[in-house]
């Protein structure tokens, strides 16, 4: 979901390939392969979801730049069965040919190096159709596999392989006439699904199956050994306990028959694991028990534990073909590299690393930059958020105690800045000890290390302990007032705490669903706006009470820029260091006030704003800039303002386009011009003048 990389040895770190990518759904990589004869080229199948665009891309200058070939056929590079695979696969003896097992519409072909495409008919499974939204993807043809042994240079294969996971029809398939006809082999698991496959140089394929195609509710699984050449299916599966998750990974060690690699899926107790066997599968060696794990260079793997995890979600795992000490796998939060996978053998332990330099596949959810202290706080997708003290390396301090799952909102206030507060949702699953459901936290060392704020003790207010409602618990975004004094959680009806949350008050004054924000330089005022009805709401004594203000200028029908998902920024922004002075962004354009909401007026510029943020003033300048991310001409990027929105400079180039996945962007207060941009799948990006 962040686009693909590839590892250059000779700078020893990962290369974007799609930074330049403006096609959102491109960024979702359904299956990647290289030319197995022309190294310079390789090729990717792209699409993120059924609804988006899928195209396969052909490169012939490693990934420096792709050639686009629009497809009809769905992908869901970050669906449900995205482990699936490879997917695509190229005959290695005449590389104009290429299959690509799609998740609804059968099996594929191109004969012309990716151009064009056509289903095959004579594949016995024609897939099932694309199923309507909502309802569960599809997993298709899972895999396609090329027997170079059946083929000459120029000729062509004859024995070509593909797995089907679709229910009804699982199975592997076999073709010996270059795929012109097709049969479902007999043998192999009953009731499962194969989902990976690799063959090794003595013709010997190796298939992992499950039921449920993952990453999650994978129940059960197999491995299986079929000799190509006599027929002979073999189950070779590792110890394992129906019921305690399946297999998915797999690969073989090259000039070393019998040594194969596979990986669990979804054995959540004790974990998974990788299976290492050097006799065919006659016996196998676990090797998560004896793992040694060095996370230092990047260290919020720990999750505030004192060992970091062996991983989950285990559907990625190598082999270097050159190197059988040399092994790779990937997790849901890293990719692991060892350089002793033989180790195990004399029963000495295996030593991982994460390699992971360059790549950044991580959904940001929200950043701010505080006017002291570190430079950045961020707040991520299914890993909490961060402190990022040095920019250039990976952040050493994690939100911890307690971790959040998503990290939705940070807030700081602006005379205390080393009050922080953040909000999110609970963490479930993998995770520290700490992950005790809490979804309120708060700091007064810049968001260095955290203090959970839970649920009410028992409240001040009768109100709040007996109103369900009032709960804490899940979602409920937080501010805090200018001096770091108090702090307002926007549940159904707002509360607020004046002695960090050991005793709560529900605001008055407010309808229900409104969400106060507070002012950023007065600690008194806060401002609330009811979307439904279009009243404006003003509070003078720290969020207690609020009052009706007759307020004009903003559009009508604002009921349509309500956010109704926790990840979206909200639309109503105060300046920092100066009272009343107020931002709306609205889908009709973009509102200021400087009186505290009495008077808006539209701000006339040629940029459609979807999120906004301040920055330090440009030289010359006493206004805070602006950054946003918007829309001009129909090139949607990352723009600055110099004169309080009138006009705006857009600041990313076409280099740098990340899928145009924007979700937040913030400005520095400190240094003019610099500014952090969010991304969904390229972690956090950011820019300064040349």
């Amino acid at each position: 979901m962040g686009g693909a990389y590839r590892f250059d040895a000779a700078r020893d770190r990962w290369i974007p390939l799609q930074d330049d990518e403006v096609e959102s759904s491109f960024y979702g990589v359904e299956s990647i392969t290289p030319d197995p004869v022309d190294a310079d080229v390789v090729y990717a199948a792209v699409g993120m979801h059924r609804g988006g665009r899928a195209a396969i891309l052909r490169s012939a200058d490693r990934g420096e730049t792709w050639a686009t070939h629009a497809v009809d056929f769905p992908m869901g590079g970050n669906e449900d069965g995205r482990g699936l695979g490879e997917r695509l696969a190229i005959d290695p003896n005449d590389t104009a040919v290429l299959y690509f097992g799609s998740r609804h519409h059968g099996l594929q072909r191109s004969g012309d190096h990716g151009r064009t495409w056509r289903r095959v008919e004579s594949f016995p499974h024609a897939g099932l159709g694309v199923p309507p939204q909502g309802q569960p993807t599809n997993p298709g043809v899972s895999f396609v596999l090329f027997d170079g042994r059946s083929g000459a240079a120029g000729q062509g294969s004859r024995v070509i392989l593909a797995g089907v996971a679709d229910e009804g029809a699982q199975g592997l398939y076999r073709s010996d006439d270059g795929g012109a006809t097709w049969r479902r082999l007999d043998g192999g698991p009953d009731g499962l699904s194969p989902v990976k496959g690799v063959i090794d140089g003595r013709g010997v394929l190796y298939t992992t199956w499950t039921r449920g195609v993952g990453p999650n509710g994978v129940t059960d699984g197999a491995v299986w050994r079929l000799d190509l050449d006599g027929g002979d299916w073999r189950d070779i599966t590792p110890p394992h306990e129906q019921g305690s998750g399946g297999f998915m990974g797999v690969d073989v060690a090259r000039g070393e028959p019998g040594v194969v690699v596979v990986s669990t899926l979804n054995r959540w107790r004790p974990g998974d694991t990788l299976w290492r066997t050097t006799d065919d599968g006659e016996s196998w060696t676990s090797l998560r028990e004896q793992a040694v794990r060095d996370v230092s260079e990047t260290p919020f793997l720990y999750w505030g534990r004192d060992e970091p995890d062996f991983g989950w979600w285990i559907a990625a795992l190598a082999i270097d073909p050159f190197d059988a000490d040399h092994m790779i796998y990937g997790t849901g939060a890293t990719l692991y590299a060892t350089r002793n996978l033989g180790a195990v053998d004399q029963g000495a332990p295996t030593l991982w690393r994460p390699w992971v330099a360059g790549i950044e596949q991580t959904a940001v959810i929200t950043l701010v930059s505080p006017r002291e202290g570190p430079p950045l706080l961020t707040g991520f997708g299914d890993i909490s958020g961060f402190v990022h003290e040095d920019l250039e390396t990976s952040p050493r301090l994690q939100f911890t105690t307690p971790v959040f799952g998503n990290t939705n909102v940070i807030d700081y206030a602006w005379h205390a800045p080393n009050v922080v507060v953040r909000s999110g949702t609970p963490h479930e699953g993998v995770g520290s000890d700490d992950a005790d459901g809490s979804t309120l936290a708060w700091s007064d060392d810049h968001g260095r290390s955290w203090r959970p704020l839970g649920r009410p003790a028992p409240a001040a207010d009768p109100e709040v302990a007996q109103n369900p409602r009032m709960d804490l618990y899940r979602d409920a975004p937080i501010t805090v007032s200018a001096d770091g004094e108090t702090f307002v959680v926007a549940t159904p009806r707002p509360i607020f705490s004046r002695d960090r949350g050991a005793t709560w008050r529900a605001v008055q004054g407010l309808p229900v669903l409104a969400r106060p924000v507070a002012d950023r330089h007065d600690p008194l005022l806060f401002y609330a706006l009811d979307f439904a009805s279009g009243d404006w709401f003003v509070s003078v004594d720290g969020a207690a009470t609020f009052a009706p203000v007759p307020s004009r200028g903003l559009p009508d029908e604002l009921w349509r820029d309500q956010p109704h998902w926790r990840e979206i920024a909200f639309p109503l922004r105060a300046t920092p260091g100066r009272d009343g002075d107020l931002w709306f962004v609205s889908t009709r354009g973009l509102f200021r006030s400087i009186d505290g909401g009495q008077r808006f007026q539209r701000v006339d510029s040629d940029l459609a704003v979807r999120s906004m943020d301040f920055g330090a003033p440009m030289p010359g300048q006493d206004y805070p800039a602006l950054y946003a991310i918007g829309e001009r001409d129909g090139v949607l990027g990352v723009y600055r303002s110099d004169d309080a929105g009138r006009s705006w400079l857009r600041v990313n180039d076409d280099r740098h386009e990340y899928g145009r996945r924007y979700r937040a962007v913030a400005g520095d207060p400190r240094i003019p011009g610099r500014v952090y941009v969010a991304t969904d799948g390229r972690g956090v990006v950011y820019g300064e003048p040349r």
